[in-house]
């Protein structure tokens, strides 16, 4: 059996997350040997949107493939990027007129890792249509091409993707959900091999209300003054999860927590 390894890397927010992964990405390929490494983007450039400068400087790091959210349209340069980079795609579910795409096959060293991204529908304020029907026909498309297929659900209810987990189960290798910025310690490998977590965590500041200031947070809580939120700085963590998967059946047959932080000083 040969196994495939996938590095899943959560939501990576502005200057910190970025730092994370310059400095604990290498350490981490080198103790799992990922064979592809897949990001969450959304929050690449000041915590909203993804630039180019970011984006390049991120596949310059080793991250293979970036999936997106809600803030998918925060930077201007999003729109050339997903029309022109194959490898970064935005939630299959937006509206058909968005600019990308919603799924893609990464062709690294003899394999083929098709990914798939969704957006939730519960307590998410942008339009979509549903990301069960959108999965099943996108899957039947990519099984054409290859056997492997990830799945980021970037969703905020854990019913929501729970369900869909279960739903895609059998369906595709592995789903990863995003967006809550808080990993979860539910990851197992479902019993027609896919693998699931509920959210693979944030990866930015660990001083911080996921990824802004604390100060300000706490704050906005005791007084209900909704203030500008302010990016967190400092001491920096990568969350994620390395999923193993047999080549020759596309299932899953492991699931290995991430969460990696910078020294403290």
């Amino acid at each position: 059996m040969k196994t495939i390894k996938i590095l899943c890397i959560g939501d990576i927010v502005s200057v910190p997350g970025r730092s994370a992964v310059r400095n604990l990405l290498p350490a981490i390929t080198e103790e799992h040997r990922p064979d592809i490494v897949i990001a969450n983007g959304e929050n690449l450039s000041h915590g909203n949107g993804i630039s180019r400068q970011h984006y390049r400087e991120m596949c310059e790091s080793g991250i293979d493939a970036f999936t997106l959210g809600n803030h998918a349209w925060g930077h201007k340069d999003a729109y050339n990027l997903l029309k022109y980079e194959r490898n970064i795609i935005r939630p299959l579910n937006f509206d058909k007129r968005c600019a990308g795409s919603g799924s893609c096959v990464i062709d690294k060293n003899g394999i083929s890792v098709g990914i798939i991204n969704l957006i939730g529908r519960v307590y998410m304020p942008v339009p979509c249509d549903s990301p069960f029907n959108a999965l099943e026909r996108e899957v039947e498309r990519l099984k054409k091409k290859t056997n492997i297929i990830i799945v980021d659900f970037h969703a905020e209810a854990t019913s929501e993707k729970q369900a869909l987990g279960w739903f895609a189960d059998g369906k595709v290798s592995a789903v990863f959900g995003t967006h809550t910025h808080v990993q979860t310690a539910d990851e197992f490998v479902m019993p027609k091999g896919t693998g699931y977590i509920s959210d693979l965590g944030m990866t930015g500041a660990v001083y911080s209300v996921l990824g802004m200031d604390k100060n300000s947070i706490v704050e906005r809580f005791l007084t209900g003054i909704h203030g500008r939120f302010e990016l967190a700085d400092g001491r920096y963590r990568l969350s994620g999860a390395v999923f193993e998967i047999d080549a020759s059946d596309g299932k899953c047959t492991g699931i290995t927590r991430i969460n990696a932080m910078q020294l403290p000083h």
